[in-house]
């Protein structure tokens, strides 16, 4: 097993800092404040319980963990209170409400404990520099220790692993030699990863289209960002990729994005947002440096440009010969050189 963290090209951003790696990790059978408890045992902080289903440990030596039932119906939405909104009912309408409010807040706590049949518990550790990564890899350990089941304990369980690293460059052509990267290695990626059949069902991870990924890995391919943002909205008009770049998108380009785009969800954020890998918790084969180094693989190809260009080449002939079924294992081959 392949337990040591690898080192990216690029492992500071251009002003020198060390970049950083916000981890994602879903599992069951461990409740938010269990879990939350495990966080605190290892890292210290404070345990801040917030509903039955959603609990912050801050203030540890890493930062502020959130842990949570990724369920929205299970958590109270956070309203302003006293502000009236157009069209707010009369005081026999407030009353109502307040009655039915009163009823679906008394049930939120039940509706967390159904979906957690289904719906993963998340922990989502504060962002870290790349060199402290292997701190996050006791807590994956102390948590299948407590019981945390992962995608593979049922078929019930899409859950994931979810990394978001801090990009170095904040330039068009960075992001898009970073794209071009992971549409070349994507099918050796899922290989490699064996992505638990039920994941791919869901369609949260769903591959880039075939047509889209020929486009891109093109040598001739060079967008301004503008460009690659239009092209890539046009052909994925969803966050459920496999590398979601919606949230980068909205960090580099916000009046583009808003323009284009109206989701709630999309957080803006100078991250790429990787969510093939999936959460093993439970498993003794595996280990978040695994995917860690995966990642790794597809920022190497993403500084080698004319190895790049290469790939990107042979990929559109295999494309051209309708043979991608065999691009994973010639990528894997390539990456052995």
């Amino acid at each position: 097993m392949d337990t040591a963290f690898r080192t990216p090209p690029h492992s500071t951003t251009t002003d020198g800092a060390p970049r950083t790696v916000g981890v994602e990790v879903e599992f069951a059978n461990l409740d938010a404040p269990s879990a939350a408890a495990v966080v605190r045992s290892l890292y210290g902080g404070a345990l801040e319980p917030e509903d039955p289903h959603r609990c912050r440990v801050t203030g540890t030596r890493l930062g502020d963990f959130a842990v949570e039932l990724d369920m929205r119906s299970a958590h109270p939405e956070k309203t302003e209170a006293g502000k009236a909104e157009p069209g707010e009912p009369g005081a026999l309408g407030k009353v109502v409400g307040k009655a039915v409010d009163g009823v679906v807040d008394a049930l939120r706590p039940w509706w967390g404990n159904v979906g957690s049949l289904v719906m993963p518990f998340e922990i989502a550790a504060p962002p870290i520099p790349i060199d402290q990564l292997a701190e996050l890899e006791p807590l994956f350990a102390a948590l299948s220790a407590q019981g945390a089941a992962g995608t593979g304990a049922s078929p019930l369980f899409a859950f994931g692993l979810h990394l978001n690293p801090q990009v170095a460059r904040t330039d068009g052509e960075y992001v898009l030699d970073h794209l071009k990267a992971f549409l070349l290695l994507a099918p050796w990626l899922r290989r490699e990863i064996r992505v638990d059949p039920t994941r791919r069902l869901t369609g949260f991870i769903a591959a880039f289209p075939v047509e889209y990924a020929v486009k891109v890995v093109d040598p001739a391919y060079r967008p301004d960002l503008d460009g690659l943002i239009g092209d890539y909205l046009e052909a994925n008009p969803t966050r459920n990729r496999e590398l979601d770049l919606f949230p980068l998108f909205a960090h580099l380009a916000p009046e583009t994005m808003a323009a284009k785009l109206s989701d709630p969800h999309v957080r803006p954020r100078p991250t790429f947002h990787y969510r093939l890998p999936n959460a093993r918790l439970g498993d003794p084969d595996w280990c978040l440096a695994q995917d860690w180094n995966r990642w790794v693989a597809v920022e190497e190809l993403a500084a080698d440009r004319d190895r790049l260009d290469a790939l990107g080449a042979d990929f559109r002939a295999f494309a051209a010969r309708k043979a991608l079924d065999g691009w994973a294992a010639e990528a894997g081959r390539r990456l052995a050189v």
